[in-house]
């Protein structure tokens, strides 16, 4: 089988990037240019490798999704092609994720959803986090409460409010996703709100929405009145 650099130039992943475009080449290029080289032993090109990864795990989505084991359990795919698989995906998670930082203001449920969407709707365990906001709803900083189980993420309210008094913050959001990527609440998730909430009107400080993150969807607490 030819390689890559054997290839009409125009065919060639790289010269057709960089002649017509990134926006030009398939998902399938797209990713032979990130893996680089093929696997002599089974004489498999890099587009051969990317051809199959996708073939495989059915789509981009599911193969950044994909753990260091089951990427290697690929023919061709060592540690290496396995780091930098991970490293772009990770790269791509970052920059389309964009946090609310200090000093940015709170307005809706929409605003946490886009920032927080990408960072969370492909973890496969729950994560809680609570954002510190102080008097006029500006934030002071994200904490990281718990990471849970495949379906379930413990939280106290002692560890949730902990931060809240060190920090003397004047309001609270939580945020956690939903691993199986439907955001419509449980039955535990309704009662920790409930707690939460009544621990915030005891000590004075103002619980203002509970944002659960799905694949694509979200639910606000506060926007349906729970």
């Amino acid at each position: 089988m030819r390689s890559i650099k054997d290839w009409p130039e125009d065919e060639r992943p790289r010269e057709k990037l960089l002649q017509q475009g990134a926006e030009r080449l398939s998902d399938a290029e797209l990713l032979a240019l990130v893996l680089r080289t093929g696997d002599a032993a089974s004489g498999t090109s890099a587009l051969d490798q990317a051809r199959s990864l996708l073939s495989r795990f059915g789509s981009l989505r599911e193969l950044a999704a994909a753990g260091s084991r089951e990427l290697q359990q690929q023919k061709g795919i060592g540690p290496a092609k396995t780091a930098e698989l991970l490293g772009v995906f990770e790269l791509a998670r970052r920059f389309a994720a964009a946090p609310l930082r200090p000093g940015e203001r709170y307005s809706c449920s929409r605003d946490v959803y886009r920032h927080y969407h990408e960072r969370l709707r492909d973890r496969k365990k729950e994560v809680f986090l609570t954002l510190l906001l102080d008097a006029k709803n500006r934030v002071i900083r994200e904490v990281q409460i718990s990471e849970g189980s495949l379906t379930a993420s413990i939280v106290h309210p002692r560890e949730v409010f902990a931060p809240v008094v060190r920090e003397s913050a004047a309001a609270v959001l939580f945020i956690h996703n939903h691993p199986s990527g439907d955001p419509t609440p449980s039955r535990e998730d309704i009662d920790l709100t409930t707690r939460l909430r009544q621990a915030g009107e005891l000590m004075g400080v103002r619980v203002l929405d509970h944002i659960i993150i799905g694949n694509g969807d979200y639910i606000s607490f506060a926007d349906r009145g729970l």
